[in-house]
C-alpha cells in the first residue's frame, strides 16, 4: 500500500524543469542523428531501420535539427579554433567546426598547406567572442575573416622578411649545422624568406588573429557610435519595400518551422520525470549587457598579443575540454570574470618604481 501510494504520488509530482543550450545540443549524436519514429513513410513507403534510405534520411534529418538549433543563437557567438602544427586559424559561428567551413577558409600557399579533409585531433579551441546583438556578432565575423584573407593573400613585407629573431628561431642546435645555417644567411638579412618559410610565416595567424579581434572591437564602437544596428534605414522604393515584406514573411515561415521542429525534438527528448526546454541560456554575469563583449580563452594570457582592448571587452576562461569541441565558461572560485579593461588581472599587484 505504501508503495502504491509513493508511486501514485510521484505520478502527481510535475517534471523537472531543464534547460539546454541549443550550442552545445547541436554537438551531441542524438542530435546528428535524431530518433525516427517506428512507422514513418520515406521515399514513399515505410523503410526499415537498417536500410540506407532510412540511414539517409536520419542523416539529413539531423542537419535540419542542427540548422534549427544554431538559428537560435545565430551572430552572438563567435568560436575561433586554431591548428596545433601550423598555428593556422578558423572562425566558426557553431561551437563544432563543420569541415566545408574549415576549408574555405584555408588559403593554399603550396604543397600540402591545405589538408585534403578536417582532421578534428589537429584543431583546438583558442578563445570564444559573445555578443548581445546577433548583427554585430555577424559584423565581426565578417571582418575577421576579411582581415585574415587580406594577411594571407597580400602579406606586410616585415612578416615574410628575414630577421633576427626569426634566424634565432631557425638556427640549429648542433655547431656543425649552426655553423652552415649562419653561413647561408649571412647576407640575407632583409630579404624574403623561401617559398616554405614564407608559407609557414604567412600561416601562422595565432598572435594575429588575436589583435584582429581587439582591432574590430574597436572599429564597432565607431560604427556603432554611427548607428549601425539601429534597425533605421534610408530611404526606400515601392519595389524595394515589397521586396522586404517578402524576404521577411519568408523568414518569419522559415523560423516558425525551425521552432516546431526544435520543439518536437525537446518534446522526444523529454519523459515523464524531466521535461527539457532548447533555448538560449541568459548570461549572468552582465558581461554582455548593453553592447558589452565577453571572450573567453583557453589561455587567458594570449589576450596580450593585443596592445589593447576597448573597455567593454570583459575576459574569462573556458573550461578544459578532452575534444576538439569548444567548452563553456569556467568558474574559478566564484569568479565569474577574470580580467577587465586593458586585460588588468583582478588581484594583480601593480609594479611600482
Amino acid at each position: 500500500m505504501a508503495t502504491q501510494t509513493a508511486a501514485a504520488a510521484a505520478a502527481k509530482r510535475p517534471p523537472f524543469q531543464k534547460i539546454l543550450d541549443p550550442t552545445k545540443v547541436g554537438t551531441w549524436q542524438v542530435a546528428r542523428r535524431p530518433p525516427i519514429e517506428q512507422g514513418s513513410v520515406i521515399q514513399g513507403r515505410v523503410r526499415d531501420q537498417n536500410s540506407n534510405a532510412f540511414k539517409d534520411h536520419q542523416v539529413k534529418e539531423g542537419v535540419r535539427l542542427r540548422k534549427a538549433l544554431n538559428a537560435i543563437t545565430h551572430g552572438k557567438n563567435i568560436f575561433v579554433y586554431h591548428n596545433i602544427r601550423t598555428n593556422q586559424v578558423v572562425y566558426s559561428l557553431t561551437r563544432y567546426l563543420e569541415e566545408h567551413s574549415v576549408l574555405k577558409q584555408l588559403i593554399y600557399h603550396g604543397k600540402k598547406t591545405v589538408p585534403s579533409s578536417l582532421r578534428k585531433d589537429m584543431w583546438v579551441p583558442y578563445y570564444s567572442v559573445h555578443f548581445s546583438e546577433p548583427k554585430i556578432g555577424l559584423r565581426a565575423y565578417h571582418l575577421l575573416r576579411e582581415f585574415s584573407m587580406q594577411r594571407q593573400l597580400a602579406p606586410p613585407r616585415s612578416l615574410i622578411s628575414i630577421t633576427e629573431s626569426w634566424l634565432a628561431q631557425r638556427r640549429p642546435r648542433d655547431p656543425k649545422a649552426a655553423g652552415e645555417f649562419d653561413e647561408k644567411y649571412a647576407n640575407k638579412m632583409g630579404w624574403l624568406m623561401e617559398k616554405k618559410d614564407r608559407a609557414r610565416a604567412v600561416m601562422d595567424q595565432k598572435a594575429t588573429s588575436v589583435a584582429d579581434i581587439s582591432a574590430v572591437l574597436a572599429i564597432q564602437e565607431q560604427e556603432v557610435a554611427d548607428g549601425f544596428a539601429d534597425g533605421k534605414r534610408g530611404y526606400l522604393t515601392k519595389t524595394a519595400r515589397r521586396r522586404r515584406r517578402e524576404a521577411r514573411a519568408k523568414e518569419e515561415k522559415k523560423r516558425l518551422e525551425q521552432s516546431e521542429r526544435v520543439e518536437k525534438f525537446a518534446d522526444t527528448l523529454s519523459g515523464p520525470m524531466v521535461e527539457y526546454t532548447i533555448r538560449e541560456v541568459q548570461d549572468t554575469t552582465g558581461a554582455v549587457e548593453g553592447m558589452g563583449v565577453k571572450i573567453l580563452w583557453t589561455d587567458v594570457h594570449n589576450a596580450r598579443f593585443a596592445k589593447s582592448w576597448p573597455e567593454r571587452v570583459r575576459h574569462g576562461e573556458l573550461d578544459l575540454s578532452r575534444d576538439h569541441v569548444m567548452s563553456t565558461q569556467k568558474d574559478v572560485y566564484d569568479v565569474k570574470i577574470l580580467a577587465d579593461g586593458e586585460f588588468k588581472e583582478k588581484g594583480a599587484v601593480a609594479e611600482t618604481n
